[in-house]
């Protein structure tokens, strides 16, 4: 309950899908699996079973809680750091009720550590520029000016364009500066022009 519960607590406070109750019983769930695991193959201190028949099923069966909170709308995906959650909580209670404290309380620690702290760090880095290269793929005649256009919207500027025409395409190689996450969405919104055939960037 205290692992499960701190963990929650983090998550309840910043308003995601699996919070304080969740959480709790996620972990307090699969320590009781975990410890039933390891005493059901014991018949009068004898070791007659695998003791870890059921305890392996919970990671399969917390993979089933994973997929439902992780949601994909626009090219966007969302709930993998709920997902994620949901898994480690669950390790935390198969180490609890195999009897494995201490490494059970410092991954918790750890994870709360993560959970908390590390989300303005993944903002900002998220925020810094980042210049990469970009290849379009264009059919013939497209203008640089409504490409250009699309990534200025989203707070990417072109530094060097250099155009390509070939019998079927025109193909762009762009060299770009702007927000790191703003790439995708620029892409994504690239993607939905009839005129654009084709982006890689790396």
């Amino acid at each position: 309950m205290l692992l499960g519960g701190a963990i929650g607590l983090e998550r309840e406070i910043k308003g995601k899908p699996a919070g304080l109750r969740t959480n709790i019983l996620i972990c307090v769930g699969a320590a009781l699996l975990a410890d039933i695991s390891v005493r059901i193959g014991l018949i009068n201190g004898v070791r007659v079973g695998d003791p870890g028949r059921i305890a392996a099923q919970i990671v399969v069966g917390v993979g089933f809680l994973g997929a439902g909170v992780i949601m994909q709308s626009s090219g966007n995906v969302t709930g993998l750091t709920t997902a994620a959650t949901i898994w480690v909580v669950a390790a935390l209670g198969t180490a609890v009720g195999a009897g494995f404290y201490v490494e059970a309380a410092g991954t918790g620690a750890l994870v709360t550590v993560v959970l908390a702290g590390m989300g303005r760090l993944e903002h900002r880095v998220r925020r810094a520029r980042r210049v990469v290269s970009c290849t379009i793929r264009a059919k013939p005649h497209t203008a640089l000016d409504s490409i250009e256009a699309t990534f200025a919207a989203t707070g990417i500027h072109i530094i060097r364009a250099e155009t390509y025409d070939h019998p079927e395409d025109r193909v762009f190689e762009l060299r770009l500066a702007g927000p790191a996450s703003q790439y995708d969405v620029a892409c994504d919104t690239l993607l939905r022009n009839t005129a654009v055939l084709g982006i890689h960037v790396g």
